[in-house]
């Protein structure tokens, strides 16, 4: 994926930080498309590490920092959604939908506000719509997960962040062949930049 993430709003107070950002950017065709199994018959596409599609990704985050009036308690909201077109084996993967609920306590935070660190409970609703091929819907081959875990984030410097998160699944669909993520783990670093316009 390219993205690119875009703050259009940030409220500081005595309470903390309020702010809200948009993410948006497409998801390059990458990964093989080929693979087959014991018999060498072509895996069908849901199979496959790769869905031979470009994709676009848009996602709408908000922070509210000092939720009920405590500075280092923080709530953030993540919504996203993968639109998918048509690729491999001329399969449609299923849009995805997800939300994402994060409340998170700050337990440590330097004098000059260079390095601060945030872990707490996240909770996840994943939505993914039924696998269209050749035009028809493969009715329950989608569904919703609902994912439970905890997330930590770790500032090393202004700007800068790590961050680690594990999820585990709580409740899910029962479709035929819908296959829900039963566990999840992320890994990521990020590093915020200013852009001055002329």
């Amino acid at each position: 994926m390219l993205l690119a993430k875009y703050r259009f709003y940030r409220r500081d107070s005595p309470r903390g930080t309020t702010q809200a950002s948009v993410t948006f950017g497409p998801k390059i065709p990458t990964g093989r498309t080929d693979l087959t199994d014991g018999n060498r018959s072509l895996l069908p596409a849901s199979l496959q590490p790769g869905s031979g599609s470009t994709d676009f990704f848009i996602a709408a985050n908000w922070t509210y920092t000092g939720l009920f009036n405590l500075k280092r308690l923080v709530a953030d909201e993540d919504f996203h959604s993968l639109l998918r077109t048509q690729g491999t084996q001329a399969t449609r993967l299923g849009s995805d939908i997800e939300s994402r609920f994060w409340l998170s306590y700050r337990p440590y935070e330097s004098k000059n506000v260079t390095r601060e660190w945030f872990i707490g409970p996240a909770l996840t609703w994943l939505h993914s719509q039924d696998d269209r091929i050749s035009g028809v819907t493969q009715n329950g081959s989608g569904g919703d997960v609902l994912l439970a875990g905890v997330t930590s984030y770790v500032g090393l410097r202004p700007g800068l962040h790590v961050w680690l998160g594990m999820d585990w699944d709580v409740a899910h669909s029962t479709g035929e062949t819908f296959m829900p993520v039963r566990r999840h783990i992320s890994f990521g670093i990020t590093q915020q930049f200013r852009m001055h316009l002329w």
